[in-house]
């Protein structure tokens, strides 16, 4: 059997031969779906640093319960709460000790999806006014970002940032897409409200 990771073998057939011992088929799943658990990672925790080390963590903790993954969900979605786990314990403990985020804003923050408030990063062609205009903003996204509740947040970054669909989100939450909804919708309107009282939209 091929365990190149773009070939045709499914997740559920590499768990299996891990479980009879193959550490192949282990390697396998981390380069197939490692930069999307570091994607989920990084969009939490907005660090190069602490996403490797949150996914190192991750997969080194599925290593050692894979042999009880008895394929109720998919891998995928097992595996990113796991990943998603780690990364608001990570976030967490970050606060705790006051660290600085390096941040950065590439996506819509709107609340109906259609980039009413669109955010791209200056370029090097941008005048200095309007490029200190897109700073602050930028600061004052993820800054208040940073300080709306967890729950909201998690989803904006899903949504906004890493692109998930409201299913995706759903199933790695375990939650109903409705829930999902109305945590995007509530934080999205309490970002909007925080960036309109510091007159940055």
């Amino acid at each position: 059997m091929s365990l190149d990771k773009n070939s045709d073998v499914t997740d559920n057939e590499l768990i299996a031969s891990f479980k009879k011992g193959s550490e192949t088929s282990f390697d396998t799943l981390v380069e197939r779906h490692f930069v999307k658990a570091y994607q989920i990672a990084h969009g939490i925790l907005r660090s190069n640093e602490d996403a490797e080390e949150v996914v190192q963590d991750s997969f080194a903790k599925i290593h050692r319960v894979l042999h009880e993954f008895r394929g109720d969900s998919k891998f995928t979605t097992w595996m990113y709460r796991i990943v998603s786990n780690y990364s608001k314990n990570k976030y967490r403990w970050n606060k705790r000790r006051g660290a600085k985020k390096s941040l950065s804003i590439d996506a819509p923050l709107s609340g109906d999806d259609t980039g009413n408030i669109g955010m791209t990063l200056p370029g090097k062609e941008m005048n200095p006014q309007r490029g200190t205009s897109y700073n602050e903003l930028e600061k004052g996204v993820y800054k208040h970002l940073d300080a709306i509740s967890p729950l909201y947040r998690e989803v904006l970054v899903l949504r906004n940032l890493e692109g998930y669909s409201y299913e995706d989100i759903a199933n790695l939450l375990d939650c109903k897409i409705g829930t999902v909804k109305s945590r995007i919708a509530r934080g999205r309107e309490e970002l909007r409200n925080r960036l309109k009282n510091e007159n940055l939209i």
